[in-house]
């Protein structure tokens, strides 16, 4: 499953960057700052924002900080249902 999530992502990041490279011979980047040159720079930067994140995720950066989350997240798990099964037992004891 995972190495499916990751060809998407590879996939998605070659449609932006294919994206990119046909719309920057096409953007105007000479008539000085303007509506059309800042469109120009604005759209490149989400370009290039989209591409950055797809890479991100393909590099694998954040894999040891969800391990770590994670396990945090199955700690607090184990934390309420013990809270959870106390309190069970002392509405059982008073009844």
């Amino acid at each position: 499953m995972k190495k499916r999530n990751k060809f998407k992502h590879v996939i998605y990041m070659l449609v932006a960057l294919a994206m990119l490279l046909y719309a920057l011979p096409q953007l105007s980047f000479q008539n000085g700052p303007g509506w059309v040159f800042g469109f120009g720079v604005v759209w490149c930067l989400f370009a290039f924002l989209v591409i950055a994140a797809h890479l991100h995720f393909i590099i694998g950066v954040d894999e040891e900080k969800h391990k770590q989350l994670e396990a945090v997240r199955r700690h607090k798990l184990e934390q309420w249902q013990g809270k959870w099964n106390e309190e069970a037992a002392r509405a059982s004891q008073r009844s």
